[in-house]
């Protein structure tokens, strides 16, 4: 398996602008050296400000775009990102367990400008029928506060959400707090088979809305470090970097609009990790 080129397979929303959903995954794809294959939830239209359409795609059209990747591609990693409603969740889950998919679950609920990505519908089909297939859940704290109906405002109270998303799923948890924990570095908790982690990353100085599409980044960058052999702490260094690099090293589409992309260098070295 060593001589061939890993596939890593999204299913998630596209994103019209670009930012996020399917076009940064295969741009992280892309960057990580591996074949990204895709299959489409969901067309937003949307850019970085504002999402001002969403049409969720037929649970067939869904359901062939996923199995016609599955039956060819020897997909080593999956990600999803944008599930829209139940239909789809439940669609998503059977096909996940009938091809036993390694999983990366990025639970997107709302997009950056506050925009609902999920119907309310998804939400307890994602807790019962998907969330305990995955290897990886990786959501963000006003995530993690509608899955677990209740305030996460300390830093306590972020290592105790961790551990309980852990024991409510039985799979390893990326808790996504930004700034939540230090003003001077970006801590995100981790609990991996029990045990909890801190993993930071310095603060970037950014503008506007130019982390639009950091969860994507994410989830893809782990994916397809997974997909490439990569072990769990490797795994999630790299990613935390990639996305530290892509917001570091941002480009500028005119004076006022500026976005993340995959960076020049390695910011491996930058990432820390903490056990608690």
């Amino acid at each position: 398996m060593n001589n061939f080129l890993p596939a890593v397979l999204t299913i998630a929303g596209s994103d019209s602008g670009g930012g996020a959903g399917i076009q940064t995954d295969l741009r992280t794809f892309n960057a990580f050296k591996v074949y990204g294959c895709s299959a489409i939830t969901a067309v937003t239209s949307q850019n970085p400000f504002e999402v001002r359409r969403i049409d969720i795609l037929p649970i067939e059209s869904v359901k062939n775009q996923i199995e016609s990747v599955l039956d060819v591609f020897p997909v080593r990693f999956a990600k999803t990102g944008m599930l829209g409603d139940g239909k789809t969740v439940e669609c998503v889950a059977m096909i996940a367990e009938k091809y036993d998919l390694n999983l990366i679950v990025d639970p997107v609920m709302v997009s950056t400008s506050g925009t609902k990505l999920l119907e309310d519908s998804a939400i307890s089909a994602l807790q019962e029928k998907f969330f305990p297939l995955a290897q990886w859940l990786t959501p963000n704290i006003p995530e993690a506060e509608l899955l677990l109906n209740c305030k996460l405002t300390t830093s306590d109270d972020l290592k105790e959400a961790a551990m309980q998303l852990y024991n409510k799923y039985k799979c390893n948890v990326l808790l996504k707090s930004g700034h939540a924990i230090h003003a001077d570095k970006v801590t995100d908790i981790v609990c991996f088979e029990g045990e909890l982690y801190e993993l930071s990353s310095p603060v970037v100085e950014i503008h506007g809305n130019t982390a639009h599409g950091t969860g994507c980044t994410l989830s893809a960058a782990i994916a397809a470090n997974f997909a490439s052999g990569k072990n769990w702490q490797q795994s999630l260094t790299e990613a935390k970097a990639f996305v530290y690099g892509s917001l570091a090293e941002n480009r500028m589409l005119n004076d006022n609009l500026s976005q993340m992309y995959p960076p020049v260098k390695n910011y491996s070295n930058l990432i820390t990790w903490e056990k608690l």
